[in-house]
């Protein structure tokens, strides 16, 4: 393999790793009941759970 071959298939990990955290991270604000906290066009902004 290539060097640039490597380095998509390391990028398409973790990729992949980030998609299931954010899945994770929502189903336990979910389950917790807890807000989200973004920041959205430079402002802080709370998401309650069940606009998730």
């Amino acid at each position: 393999m290539t060097t640039a071959e490597e380095q998509n298939k390391l990028r398409d990990k973790i990729l992949v790793g980030l998609e299931l955290a954010y899945k994770r991270l929502i189903e336990f604000k979910k389950m917790k009941k807890s807000e989200l906290i973004i920041m959205k066009d430079g402002k802080i902004v709370k998401i309650k759970p069940e606009d998730l």
